[in-house]
């Protein structure tokens, strides 16, 4: 069983993410210490909710009651489930390993014991492997649902810490499901300490899969200038096109029909005949005319000062 409980290290950096000042901590509650603010957030099963309800599409409610928040919570077809992973599956990322075996010794390099804070961290995401099995790393797994891995419960539009309180953060395929991917950003750049490193993988050309809770997809250049106040140290295809055309495959069959028996059959089919597909993206990827096809993006950034210019954006374009 994972240790969920935040180190005193973490929690001596937790701020109220309405006005951002400390909080003070209870047996079952963290209050806000800011006598015009005096906010208080509950502590379930060991896992703090601090949610700033006003600028939040969720409220504490939702967590106190176990609502659906983005992951279904209901019990699955285990049978569908073991066919599932028999199949193999139509996506590929083909960078999250070496481009966390590269954020990890970044982090590392620059401070040994380094705290690193991951935003939808309620499951394990593609190649963390690294960062997860690095003792050295005081890692906080946060996300707007309970999961096997979530030891805070908070909303990246306002993230419960203080100024330059982590050295990394990671945002694996989240930024698409965030109201305003720009106001989360920001806030990345607020928490991290001075060269502090960012590492993200957004979508591009993938169809909607996280139902009321999708809103934005982004070029190459839309995702640099999202995170144009970052060096960049490294970006290009985290999955390829080829991956983003068995996609394409599977969401035209899925648009046929909105029976769950006849969609869970699809799925399946579609698994079956366009999973070879993918393969080709360690091909493609390697090319400059893949940029403007691919399924997603990954970029690494350092926190920097200087702003990256509109005019310098559109000098990056790689495409045709």
């Amino acid at each position: 069983m994972m240790e969920l409980k935040l180190s005193d290290k973490v929690q001596s950096t937790l701020c109220c993410p309405i006005c951002n000042s400390g909080l003070e901590k209870s047996a079952d509650t963290y209050q806000c210490i800011n006598i015009d603010c005096k906010a208080i957030f509950p502590i379930k099963d060991g896992i703090p909710i601090l949610i700033n309800e006003s600028a939040s599409i969720f409220s504490i409610q939702d967590f106190l009651e176990s609502r659906n928040t983005y992951f279904d919570l209901s019990p699955k077809n285990k049978f569908i489930g073991i066919i599932k992973k028999l199949i193999p599956n139509i996506g590929l990322n083909i960078k999250a390993e070496s481009n966390y075996h590269k954020f990890n010794q970044l982090l590392i390099s620059q401070n040994p014991y380094p705290k690193v804070l991951v935003i939808g961290g309620s499951i394990l995401g593609k190649g963390t492997s690294s960062i997860i099995n690095n003792p050295d790393i005081d890692l906080v797994e946060s996300d707007i649902s309970f999961g096997t891995r979530t030891n805070l419960i908070c909303d990246a539009h306002n993230i419960p810490f203080a100024d330059n309180s982590f050295d990394g953060v990671i945002i694996q395929a989240v930024l698409e499901h965030v109201v305003d991917p720009w106001r989360c950003v920001e806030e990345i750049h607020r928490i991290l300490t001075k060269d502090g490193l960012v590492y993200a993988e957004t979508p591009f050309m993938q169809q909607v899969h996280g139902g009321c809770y999708d809103f934005t997809r982004f070029t190459y250049l839309g995702h640099r200038r999202l995170f144009r106040k970052f060096e960049e140290v490294d970006s290009g295809i985290a999955c390829g096109p080829a991956m983003a055309l068995a996609w394409s495959y599977k969401y035209f069959m899925l648009s046929f029909t909105k029976s769950k028996l006849l969609r869970m059959m699809i799925e399946l089919f579609v698994r079956l005949t366009a999973f070879p597909l993918k393969y080709l993206d360690h091909i493609l990827i390697k090319k400059s005319t893949a940029l403007d096809a691919a399924s997603g993006y990954y970029f690494i950034g350092k926190k920097s000062n200087y702003i990256l210019s509109d005019k310098e954006l559109i000098k990056l374009y790689q495409g045709t």
